[in-house]
């Protein structure tokens, strides 16, 4: 990331954080929930983190039934192993041989905590908000990925009541391993669709 985008970056995180406390003021002041329940509520989503989602994928790989589940209904097969989504609806986006996959939220930065964690700074970043749409081949050369150019990029945007999650390909060469080690190898930037898993780790 350059100068400008950890600017960019810091702007973003500067008026996020002043609506967030703006707005969890008021709603503690008129009895819509207390500070207690804002604190367990952040424990909760601290809780949370890419793994549940690399478990998601590793599953998948493993299981041809799991994987059309979760293709036809992200939400449903989260609940399969115990990862609620709530009232989202969670699509998961494979990747093949002939198209690379990248989620963003050009709007602010919806992004599916539940199995990812919290979202990067940079993917809250107007810079990438804005240039992956735009530029999407330059974007991730900047993150180490290169995407040849036969290969179709697709970029989904995400919304308040919608979410994407990628099913990144499987790396060659990690057919004898088993489910908990597949899970290990899947990061939370391919699974946003930024980098490709890589069977080194």
């Amino acid at each position: 990331m350059n100068r400008q985008q950890e600017q960019d970056a810091q702007d973003s995180r500067g008026y996020y954080r002043r609506m967030q406390s703006a707005i969890e003021e008021l709603l503690i002041l008129k009895g819509v929930f207390s500070g207690a329940d804002v604190e367990r509520e952040v424990k909760a989503m601290d809780s949370r983190d890419p793994g549940r989602g690399a478990k998601m994928v590793a599953r998948a790989w493993l299981d041809p039934d799991y994987k059309s589940r979760v293709l036809k209904d992200g939400s449903a097969a989260a609940e399969e192993l115990g990862f609620a989504v709530g009232p989202l609806r969670l699509i998961v986006l494979e990747d093949t041989p002939s198209v690379h996959n990248v989620i963003v939220c050009t709007l602010c930065s919806c992004y599916p905590r539940m199995l990812l964690g919290l979202p990067p700074e940079w993917y809250k970043s107007r810079d990438y908000r804005s240039r992956v749409v735009r530029e999407p081949r330059k974007v991730l050369q900047e993150f180490g990925t290169r995407i040849p150019d036969e290969v179709e990029i697709r970029v989904h945007d995400s919304t308040a009541d919608m979410r994407y999650m990628v099913l990144p390909l499987r790396p060659a060469g990690t057919e004898r391993l088993d489910e908990e080690q597949l899970a290990q190898l899947v990061t939370r930037d391919s699974l946003i669709g930024v980098t490709m898993v890589d069977a080194q780790g």
